[in-house]
């Protein structure tokens, strides 16, 4: 007779026992993981692309609305500027 107290029939399951465990709790881990990184860069590229249409905005406001900057002809005191005759 064998003094073992282990199985015979499956000492792998024995040796292994908790890297079986850990595997098997660890696809839904894995899962949540891959879900709090993927929620992480979606925040970060919603911040990337407002600071890059917020420039844009700007840059929009400066090349459309530039003529309506005084030139230095239009500061000059003229007398008979806008006078009908």
């Amino acid at each position: 007779m064998s003094d073992s107290t282990h199985s015979p029939r499956f000492p792998i399951f024995r040796r292994l026992w908790k890297p079986a465990l850990a595997t098997g709790g660890g696809s839904m881990a894995i899962a949540v993981w891959f879900e709090e990184i993927m929620v992480f860069a979606a925040e970060i590229i919603g911040v990337i692309l407002i600071a890059i249409l917020g420039g844009l905005i700007c840059l929009f406001d400066h090349f459309v609305f530039k003529s309506r900057i005084p030139q230095r002809e239009d500061l000059q005191d003229t007398t008979d500027k806008g006078v009908k005759n």
